[in-house]
């Protein structure tokens, strides 16, 4: 009944919070670090309080959840290596990671080109800015030099563009 609490894992740990960011959730991974959800952004905290990893919601393309070996797989918008997250069922976390990337997409379109490939023209918003920006995301094997495929992409984001009001 008065056992000893659990010490808080970020204690001490300056995680830069900027004006209206704040933790949402955290948890151990099973490497020692702390994973935190905060508003803005995603971190990785290392054992030692190291702050490892830190970026925007914005630049987060998708968290893919393996429940049988219970990680999250985060992949990047600008293709930065793959980030697995072992996140120990930790469905807090879980929840405020789904809500903290859905939070920034704003519209999305999805464009079919040749040999079954495909890219997609995403308007996010930068949560710590409170701004739009647009992102194109080349599926596999897409280049933008092929014939028509620049093209395409720029009518799509011109359109995107216009219906959230950007120039």
């Amino acid at each position: 009944m008065f056992g000893r609490r659990a010490s808080d894992p970020l204690q001490g740990v300056d995680l830069g919070l900027g004006k209206g960011d704040a933790v949402l959730a955290s948890c151990p991974a099973s490497d020692g670090a702390v994973l935190v959800a905060s508003s803005h952004r995603l971190s990785v905290v290392g054992a030692d309080g190291a702050v490892q990893l830190q970026r925007p919601w914005h630049l987060v393309d998708t968290g893919r959840y393996d429940n049988e070996a219970d990680v999250l797989t985060v992949t990047w918008v600008d293709r930065a290596p793959d980030l697995p997250l072992h996140v120990g069922g930790h469905r807090p976390f879980l929840q405020a990671f789904r809500e903290r990337v859905q939070a920034t997409v704003v519209i999305a379109e999805q464009i079919d080109l040749p040999a079954s490939r495909q890219a997609r023209v995403v308007i996010r918003k930068n949560l710590a800015e409170n701004r739009l920006l647009d992102q194109v995301i080349l599926g596999p094997g897409v280049r933008l030099a092929a014939p028509g495929v620049r093209d395409r992409i720029e009518v799509v984001r011109r359109a995107l563009r216009e219906q959230v009001g950007l120039p």
